[in-house]
Formats: C-alpha cells, sequence, structure tokens
C-alpha cells in the first residue's frame, strides 16, 4: 500500500528513475538489486501475485533477449546486463500502472507535465486498451478452440493457425475503437475546458522521494563515470 500514498507525477518520475538507473547500472549485480527491489515494491502493494502470470512472461523474454545477445557475439556478462536490463524497466511500469488509477494519470499528465489533454488521453486511453486486449485474446483463443482450433504442430503451423485468432481480434478491436470514438464525439472530446475530481498535486512526502530519486540518479552517474558501478 505504500505507492498508492503518492500522487501519479510521483510515480511517473520514479518510473523514468528505475529506468534511468537500469541503464545507467552496467554489472549484473546492481541490476538484480534493482530488480529484487521492484518485486519488493510490487509485493507491498499487494499486486504481486495478481501479476505473477506478466512477470514470468517478463523472464521469459529477457531470457529469451539474453540468448540473442549471446548468440550475437556478446559476451555473457552483456547477455545478463541486457536481459537484467529489459526486466528492471518493464517491472516498474507494471507497478505503475496497477497503482496509479488511469483518470488520475490524465489529470497529472495535464496539470504537472503541462502535456495537451488529447495528447494525455490518447496515451492513457492506449494503456486501457492493454488488459481489455489481453482479455479479449484469451476470449477468441477460447472460441477457435471450441469450434477445432488446433494449435500443435511446429512454429510455423502454430503461427498460421494463430491467424485464425487474429483476425477476429483485430476486428472486435476496432470495432471497440469506434464505439469509443462515437462516444467521444457525443460527449463533446476537444472542448478545450477541463475539469478534474482527482487531487494529484505532489505534497511534502512527494517532494522528498522525487528529491531522493535525483540525489539517487546523480550518484550513479557520477559512480558510472568513475567506473564504480
Amino acid at each position: 500500500m505504500m505507492m498508492k500514498q503518492f500522487v501519479p507525477i510521483t510515480k511517473l518520475i520514479g518510473t523514468f528513475a528505475f529506468s534511468f538507473w537500469a541503464l545507467v547500472l552496467h554489472t549484473t549485480l546492481p541490476l538484480i538489486g534493482l530488480v529484487v527491489i521492484e518485486l519488493i515494491l510490487l509485493a507491498s502493494c499487494g499486486n504481486l501475485r495478481r501479476n505473477s502470470k506478466a512477470v514470468c512472461s517478463l523472464v521469459i523474454f529477457a531470457i529469451f533477449l539474453a540468448v540473442v545477445q549471446l548468440l550475437g557475439g556478446g559476451s555473457l556478462e552483456s547477455a545478463y546486463v541486457t536481459g537484467l536490463r529489459m526486466l528492471a524497466m518493464t517491472i516498474v511500469f507494471i507497478i505503475l500502472l496497477t497503482t496509479t488509477r488511469l483518470q488520475d494519470l490524465t489529470a497529472s499528465l495535464v496539470k504537472q507535465v503541462k502535456i495537451p489533454y488529447e495528447y494525455a488521453f490518447m496515451f492513457t486511453a492506449a494503456l486501457r486498451f492493454v488488459p481489455d486486449f489481453i482479455a479479449e485474446s484469451k476470449t477468441v483463443q477460447e472460441a477457435q478452440a471450441c469450434r477445432g482450433l488446433s494449435t500443435k504442430g511446429n512454429v510455423f503451423k502454430k503461427m498460421i493457425h494463430y491467424m485464425s485468432v487474429v483476425q477476429p481480434l483485430m476486428l472486435k478491436s476496432l470495432g471497440r475503437s469506434e464505439t469509443m470514438a462515437l462516444s467521444l464525439e457525443l460527449r463533446g472530446f476537444g472542448n478545450h475546458d477541463h475539469s478534474f475530481m482527482s487531487n494529484v498535486h505532489p505534497k511534502g512526502k512527494d517532494y522528498m522521494v522525487i528529491f531522493l530519486m535525483a540525489v539517487i540518479s546523480c550518484v550513479l552517474v557520477y559512480m558510472r563515470i568513475q567506473g564504480l558501478v
């Protein structure tokens, strides 16, 4: 519950800070520590079990990137670093999305970051579509399996069979986007007068955390220049 006490702008800055730290660090042990910290933060929010499948998928993809790096001529150390960097830069986005309401994130982008409302809404609307898209893909797969779709065979056969899932999924997504566009038009989307119910202004603890992350970033940059991390 600790992360939920901060306003969205603090979480957004924290997301970019963790991603920046993952890029600055270029040795295995510090990156492992960064990933462990992120998993602890995710667990402290009570969302680790709920997002365990997503984390496992990211781990598999990180291993895949490490293998590609290794096969491409990289060293074993660079393969570890590549996989861990990807893992650290993606888990933190899961923390952001599971602890922040998209309405609050939109309000924070408009009020604090001064992004035009249309662009902030497009960003958060795209994020809103991700879980819906995943849920619909599972529904379509189950429906096609009931109709006798077989996913057995080699990789190429599976890709061909999966096209029967992609086509109805894309059609459903297009239908959803058209419905959303019509709803926005009926509600007068594009009006320059916007009001937000949420209070997203940073408080004292938010400024303290932002200052702490800035100090850590400066220290890590200095240590990277000195070759200590």
